[in-house]
């Protein structure tokens, strides 16, 4: 695993939100795994974790989970 990432460095859209999907993804390949290693680090499968990337599932509880298995703050995924 590496040090803890803020959403200083996420990507941030137009209107000044931060990209959940993108920085989701970012964030999962900043510690080196793959869909299903996070998938089952978090215990959720890997189409869920695909769906959240695609920015098509922002569901709270899921981002802790998935904030959580890649130490990194919930605030990495939330809305500035």
């Amino acid at each position: 695993m590496t040090d803890s990432m803020s959403n200083a460095g996420a990507p941030v859209t137009s209107r000044g939100y931060v990209d959940i999907g993108d920085a989701v993804r970012r964030s999962r390949e900043a510690v080196g795994y793959s869909v299903e290693d996070l998938a089952l680090t978090c215990g959720l499968t890997g189409a869920e974790i695909t769906r959240i990337e695609l920015g098509d599932d922002v569901d709270p509880d899921k981002l802790r989970r998935i904030a959580a298995a890649l130490r990194v703050p919930t605030s990495t995924f939330l809305l500035n």
